[in-house]
């Protein structure tokens, strides 16, 4: 039986082809973007993601089964904290009562390998702790430094706080109590339009590439990505929650090794 999915940032790159996949599946797609999808709406402000969240629920019959968030930006700028954070955390939490009607709701969003790079432990904290303005003004100071230095740590802030959100609420009583598995992807440097300007020269690629090392297969395609969207928010996911999967090509393993399980080898010592 065909499913319904509410898909964000699905004018491009990997919602697009998000979308594009799941209607070759059969399933009813309701895409939320600026433009040319089937919900115009900028989730960048507290009133854009209300009206988004109901729009997308309207155009459901109030029925949704599973949301896959992917809109964001990759700006040195301000504004990406409201896009990356609360645009997702805010709508994905005003869509509850549409999952809820759903005997199988499924949610997933776009995390990034970033999440384990450098960051602003003060910014993410003002995210978690839901103060757009106070993270807004974290997040100014650092635009105005520059995008190789501050811009780097908005961003990078922004995954860590989207994958530590996740990690929090997916064990809550509104989303594990209500039956919502809720988990993100990770990825690595995916070909889409946003990554553009980070790979239109030799000299940016192996930058890019020493920041995120790709063994496997090297630089992906957002399919790549749109696959493992798409499982987790299937209904065969039953019992995976809170996690973010690092679909990177290997980033992760390179970057982190093989230690990440000592911080529990002293316990009962």
């Amino acid at each position: 039986m065909a499913r319904t999915y509410v898909v964000t940032g699905a004018a491009s790159g990997i919602g697009a082809a998000t979308a594009a996949m799941l209607r070759s599946r059969g399933e009813t797609v309701i895409g939320v973007d600026l433009k040319g999808v089937e919900v115009d709406a900028d989730l960048s402000s507290a009133a854009g993601r209300t009206q988004a969240a109901a729009a997308a629920t309207a155009a459901a019959g109030g029925v949704v089964d599973a949301v896959i968030a992917c809109a964001g930006i990759a700006h040195p700028i301000a504004k990406t904290i409201s896009v990356n954070f609360f645009g997702m955390t805010e709508f994905l939490t005003a869509m509850l009562p549409a999952l809820g009607t759903s005997p199988a709701p499924r949610v997933a969003l776009i995390s990034s390998m970033a999440s384990l790079q450098p960051n602003s432990a003060e910014l993410v904290e003002a995210c978690l702790s839901g103060d757009e303005a106070a993270a807004l003004a974290i997040a100014g100071p650092l635009e105005e430094s520059g995008p190789q230095a501050g811009g780097a740590l908005i961003y990078g802030s922004s995954k860590r706080a989207i994958s530590r959100w996740v990690r929090r609420e997916a064990i809550t009583p509104a989303w594990a109590g209500a039956g919502i598995p809720l988990n993100a992807v990770g990825p690595g440097i995916v070909v889409t339009p946003m990554t553009a300007d980070l790979l239109a020269t030799p000299d940016m690629v192996a930058f890019v590439d020493q920041a995120v090392p790709m063994p496997l297969n090297y630089h992906q395609p957002p399919e790549s990505v749109a696959a493992l969207l798409i499982w987790l928010t299937s209904v065969e996911n039953t019992h995976m929650a809170g996690q973010t999967v690092y679909v990177d090509g290997g980033s992760d393993a390179v970057l982190r090794g093989d230690d990440i399980w000592s911080c529990n080898d002293n316990w009962g010592q």
